[in-house]
């Protein structure tokens, strides 16, 4: 009975020894919160959850590097939280606010621009930073020091759309229809400014909203327009049944758009009628074709059962990029973080990443794309 007491003392030592020290190093462990905010719900969904799963893979990546990343000596581990911000600037807001509540200090997103306008000075005012997907020029020309846009704005994206029209497929006429987002209306602008100087005669613009589906109308005055060429300035749950009332209105133009027509969500909505007749431009460099890019799509599809969609490899190395400058600074002050990330440069997945001052790519190539056999096909930069 006398050793079996001592034993069973010495082993509640040792558990208390081990208890102990697990509190000490969970004590000692900094938890660095990073946010996504964006469409996890409706139409735009899709994209939200392809964005999320970018973050994700980064941070699950992250948290398993051996030896753990330390800042000021101590070891790191990031944590993710996602809000569905519905692509609405109002739950935008919420979010902003909620993040900030939770003591969030990076956020990768807003998807959408009509989001992004809005919430950036949220997360400015609150310190926090920003690191967004939305397009519009605006965005990044607030001032905003903790504000980067991770991808081409519009003025690239529709320059390259307008320019591809005018020089590869000779489009003399165009119609324009946008859906009047900030990301549908700015895109558009873009468009048609280019288009202009490009010698493309733009034969009407017309609008529409980020909820409709029936387009029959306008395109019927578009048609009678004789256009060789609509460009929509939206997103794919609008331009997919576009396409398929093009084609039964026999209205054979081609539909033209920016990155948000770039997904396989545009050809599963859009059946046959989404082939070499839409053309769109990505932000970016063609993945498969960069070094590191086969290796993350691979690592993608293993983890979440589907291939990346558009955005997934930019939430991913963005993510890479803020782990990378904490370590740098040794610091996860946004402020420090931020002002560090504009002087480095980060080799990403799907291309080298580098900052202005005011939180634009210093160099962000653009893709034209179409689609074949329900896949889309990059046809050059």
């Amino acid at each position: 009975m006398k050793f079996t007491s001592i034993a069973a003392a010495v082993m509640a030592v040792v558990a208390a020894s081990s208890l102990s020290a697990a509190a000490a190093a969970q004590a000692q462990t900094q938890v660095i919160k990073i946010g996504l905010s964006g469409p996890l719900s409706g139409a735009n969904a899709f994209a939200g959850k392809d964005n999320e799963n970018g973050v994700r893979l980064a941070v699950e990546e992250l948290n398993a590097r051996q030896p753990k990343p330390t800042v000021a000596g101590k070891p790191v581990r990031f944590e993710l939280l996602s809000e569905d911000d519905q692509g609405d600037p109002k739950a935008g807001v919420n979010v902003a606010q909620k993040f900030a509540d939770a003591g969030v200090r990076f956020v990768l997103g807003p998807y959408n621009s009509g989001v992004a306008l809005p919430a950036a000075r949220v997360y400015n005012d609150a310190g926090i930073m920003m690191s967004t997907v939305g397009t519009n020029p605006k965005i990044t020309q607030s001032g905003y020091k903790l504000v980067f846009r991770t991808v081409a704005s519009d003025s690239q994206v529709g320059a390259q759309v307008a320019n591809y029209a005018a020089k590869n497929l000779k489009v003399k006429t165009v119609g324009v229809i946008d859906d009047r987002t900030a990301f549908g209306q700015g895109i558009a602008a873009e468009f048609t400014r280019q288009a202009k100087a490009s010698g493309i005669a733009v034969a009407g613009q017309e609008f529409t909203t980020d909820k409709a589906s029936d387009f029959a109308s306008i395109l019927t005055r578009l048609k009678a327009k004789n256009v060789d060429a609509i460009f929509f300035g939206g997103y794919a749950p609008q331009a997919a049944p576009m396409a398929r009332q093009m084609k039964a209105l026999g209205l054979n133009a081609k539909l033209l758009g920016g990155d948000t027509l770039c997904s396989p969500e545009m050809a599963k909505l859009g059946g046959d009628a989404v082939a070499d007749n839409v053309l769109c431009a990505q932000a970016g460099a063609v993945l498969e074709k960069q070094k590191a890019g086969p290796a993350f799509q691979a690592r993608y599809q293993a983890r979440f059962k589907q291939n990346p969609d558009v955005y997934a490899a930019a939430f991913y190395d963005q993510t890479m990029f803020l782990a990378s400058a904490i370590a740098a600074t040794g610091s996860t002050d946004p402020t420090v973080v931020a002002g560090a990330m504009r002087t480095m440069t980060h080799p990403g997945v799907v291309g080298s990443y580098g900052y202005d001052a005011n939180g634009n790519l210093k160099a962000s190539t653009v893709t034209m794309y179409t689609f074949k056999n329900g896949a889309l096909v990059a046809l050059g930069q």
